[in-house]
Order: C-alpha cells, then sequence, then structure tokens
C-alpha cells in the first residue's frame, strides 16, 4: 500500500488534537502545528525499517516532536509484531515516537516522543563485569551464535570435571582447593550439565556423561590450561 495513503488517517488524527496538518514539508512526510507549539513530524513507511528510523533521528535537528508511522495488520511489519518491545526501546532511547495505523485507517498513539532517561541497572552491570573477570582467556569469538557457551561457570564445571577425570572420586573441600574453584560444592550440587555423580555426602565422581562431554570439550580444557598461565594462577 502507498505510503500516500497513511497520510489521510494520520492528518485526521492530528487535526482532531487541534493541529494544522500539511504534507510534504521540506523532507518531512508530515508537518503539524498548533498555536505557538514547536513542529510536530511524522515520518511516513509502509512498513517498519531501518530507513524510516534514520529519517526520524535525521528530523529531530530542527524539530523536538517527532514520530514514525507504519501500517500494521496482516501482511504488514512482521518485524514490529515479533519485536515489538525491542522496537518500542530502541524508539524510546532515541527520542522518537510512534504511531501504526491498521487497515481501517485506525491510528494508534503507541509511544510519545520524550528524553531518554535510563533506568540505572547496576546489577546487570557487577553481572556483566563479575563474568568478564572470572572468565579465562578470550575463548568466545564476539558475535557467534554458539548455543553452549564458555561461560567463567562452565569453565570452574570444567576443572572440576577434568580434577575427577584423573583422581576419581572426591570430597567437595579437596577438589575445591585443587583446582581453585571456590564454588566447587555449589556446581556439583547443582549439576547442571549432568557430569557429577554423588557417591556418598560431600564425595563426588565424574560421571558417564562427563566422560563423554570432556572429550567435546578438550580444545577448550587446553585452551584455558594456556590462559591460566598468562592471567595468573586459578581463581580462588
Amino acid at each position: 500500500m502507498p505510503e500516500a495513503e497513511l497520510y489521510g488517517p494520520i492528518k485526521l488524527f492530528l487535526e482532531a488534537q487541534g493541529y494544522v496538518v500539511k504534507g510534504e514539508i521540506g523532507a518531512c512526510d508530515v508537518m503539524a502545528v498548533r498555536g505557538e507549539e514547536g513542529p510536530v513530524v511524522v515520518e511516513l513507511k509502509e512498513r517498519l525499517n531501518l530507513a524510516l528510523i534514520l529519517q526520524a533521528v535525521d528530523r529531530l535537528a530542527f524539530a523536538e516532536t517527532v514520530y514514525v508511522a507504519f501500517r500494521v495488520g496482516k501482511g504488514y511489519s512482521a518485524s514490529w509484531r515479533t519485536r515489538r518491545k525491542h522496537v518500542t526501546g530502541l524508539l524510546r532511547r532515541l527520542g522518537v515516537g510512534l504511531l501504526t495505523v491498521s487497515a481501517s485507517g485506525r491510528v494508534v498513539p503507541v509511544l510519545d516522543p520524550a528524553p531518554y532517561r535510563p533506568r540505572a541497572r547496576a546489577d546487570r552491570r557487577e553481572r556483566l563485569l563479575k563474568e568478564f573477570a572470572e572468565r579465562i582467556g578470550d575463548p568466545e569469538a564476539g558475535g557467534s551464535s554458539s548455543r553452549k557457551r564458555l561461560t567463567a561457570y562452565r569453565q570452574d564445571a570444567l576443572r572440576c570435571a577434568r580434577q575427577l577425570a584423573d583422581e576419581g572420586v572426591l570430597k567437595v573441600s579437596v577438589l575445591s582447593k585443587r583446582t581453585g574453584v571456590s564454588r566447587a560444592g555449589q556446581i556439583l550440587r547443582d549439576n547442571h550439565y549432568g557430569w557429577f555423580d554423588r557417591v556418598k555426602t560431600g564425595h563426588y565422581e565424574l560421571s558417564p556423561k562427563g566422560r563423554r562431554d570432556l572429550l567435546d570439550w578438550s580444545g577448550a580444557l587446553e585452551h584455558m590450561g594456556s590462559a591460566s598461565d598468562l592471567d595468573g594462577p586459578p581463581r580462588a
């Protein structure tokens, strides 16, 4: 559906709020003015795409109130249906508003533009820094889509598994001391990967699955060994 067909519903929507509305003013698809207020600019596209967002950001250079508008409904804006939360989060950060137009011409104001004030997430920051500090070396290529990430937790579990493979049944306190993994007890009890079997209270051995998986992670174990030499002594 041509973008021009979005103009009528948007014009009526804004006029109902007291704006005088005109199309194709300079580079703007829609400009609306109400009294002495600053202009409202709306950029139109049949579907949500990067070009629409870039146009809106460009208009922020001369207008404080900028919206994007696109068609919604069957056959339109699949990215909006699947990524609504992410799209609104991005537009909120950019200070851009959002209007959607249905097949029947109904306009819905999804998001009004406003200065972005991010909510501090100190807990998330600390988790990321903790993972960064605890991970041995740099085993993951940025941008990779691997589902089995070699996180610091998995590295610690591998260190425990390798020690059990070498020595057999060990008491948790002994295993923790020999591997330098302070959370060894938690890792063995939680047993997220199915690598450990409890022999008796406080004593564990490597499970058959653990032995098989150690072969799959042999490259990671070698990398951890060389990286540990560079990074310093094992973590306590």
